[in-house]
């Protein structure tokens, strides 16, 4: 059926055991996501037929921190809602991962107000910040694949007591915009 037909009967095939965790981990990674806002519905256009999360083993949305090792924060985080997130980043299994989502989620966005958390990263430790307003699905895989290509290499920084320190990359847009479909101008006429 598969490669057990493709290799002889009585053949030894030898690895490194670290290799064959980080493949694993690379390939199953379970996002939970926190989506309070525009940017969750392009989150939920990444599992759709047309993006097709799975193709990276990403496809099985956790909704317990106990079972996730991805969270993306996409959208506005509320200071009433901090503590929850809070406490889903603590329950998560380590290694966990943290994808900031959107303008919003990153800076505060267009809301800045004092019930509008100023960036998640003041308080949750952010491995890729995925730019957009909101940003579109290609991103976001684009942000996914970054943390795979981490787990890969097994180049996971870490500070002198061993905990594992955020990755801080920001992804740059790969789109352009098209032009507008007319010339607009202000003024008499």
């Amino acid at each position: 059926m598969g490669i057990e037909a493709a290799l002889p009967h009585d053949s030894i095939l030898t690895t490194q055991f670290n290799r064959v965790v980080n493949w694993a981990r690379r390939s199953s990674v379970w996002p939970l996501p926190f989506a309070t806002a525009c940017c969750g519905i392009e989150l939920m256009a990444t599992a759709c037929s047309r993006f097709d999360l799975s193709r990276f083993g990403a496809e099985v949305m956790r909704f317990s921190p106990r079972q996730a090792d991805l969270l993306i924060v996409a959208g506005r985080v509320g200071i009433k809602s901090l503590p929850v997130l809070q406490r889903i980043y603590m329950q998560m299994a380590e290694p966990k991962w943290v994808i900031s989502m959107g303008a919003c989620a990153s800076t505060g966005g267009v809301f800045d107000t004092y019930a509008v958390v100023q960036g998640v990263d003041q308080f949750i430790p952010v491995d890729v910040y995925v730019p957009g307003c909101p940003p579109r699905p290609e991103m976001l895989i684009e942000g996914i694949m970054a943390i795979q290509r981490i787990i890969d290499e097994d180049n996971i920084p870490k500070d002198p007591d061993g905990m594992r320190l955020p990755l801080n990359i920001a992804l740059q847009p790969n789109y352009e915009p098209s032009a507008q479909p007319m010339d607009i101008s202000v003024g008499a006429t």
